[in-house]
């Protein structure tokens, strides 16, 4: 077996692994709920986050929609220890819908980010009292930022079908009251990414 197939492999086995892991994660911290309304509160979005930041795109694509699949085909792994498809069509399906949506747009303009220098750059700036690489922390953002926007929306829109609610409400319900959560766990997740890549590069 030469050199090159054995990297290949190693480097399948190691995308496996983190997909597997990231997989567990997403459903362990959907788990952790605060019942605030039709949505709950729930560490969710900072596995996904983090997914988002710290894996490849092609593997955190195949994360989150394997997460999404297994609750699909009925393995509790969403908020409320809930799977299977009366989930996707509940108060929160919007949002698992935008998960996958999401990610379709975002990994994609994450790794065309990553080509440009101002993306790419190691150059290390503080921020929240840390280090953090310049390159990362703007991209980490930028993709962030896109994502909650679009699960939001799908989120938001849903609640308005499915709960028959008015704009208004469906936003005070859905929208209002995660987004500054959201973000703490947004750049919760950045140092933590940053710190899971720092200790892959030591491996």
């Amino acid at each position: 077996m030469s050199a090159e197939v054995m990297v290949r492999q190693q480097s399948r086995s190691r995308s496996v692994v983190y997909c597997a892991a990231a997989i567990a994660c997403m459903a362990v911290t959907a788990w952790v709920t605060v019942p605030i309304g039709p949505v709950p509160l729930s560490l969710s979005p900072l596995a996904i986050f983090f997914t988002l930041f710290a894996l490849k795109p092609r593997d955190a694509f195949i994360a989150i929609c394997g997460y999404v699949a297994l609750g699909a085909i009925g393995l509790p792994v969403f908020t409320g220890f809930r799977g299977g498809i009366g989930a996707l069509f509940g108060p929160t399906g919007g949002f698992i819908m935008g998960f996958v949506v999401g990610a379709c747009i975002v990994l994609p303009l994450s790794h065309l980010l990553s080509k440009r220098a101002a993306f790419a750059s190691d150059q290390r700036a503080t921020f929240l009292g840390g280090q953090v690489k310049r390159g990362f922390l703007l991209r980490s953002l930028i993709v962030g930022v896109c994502f909650a926007a679009i699960y939001y929306v799908f989120g938001w829109l849903w609640l308005m079908w499915v709960g028959q609610l008015t704009a208004e409400a469906a936003f005070v319900a859905a929208v209002a009251p995660f987004v500054v959560p959201d973000l703490l766990k947004m750049l919760l997740a950045v140092f933590l990414a940053q710190a899971a890549g720092a200790a892959q590069s030591r491996l």
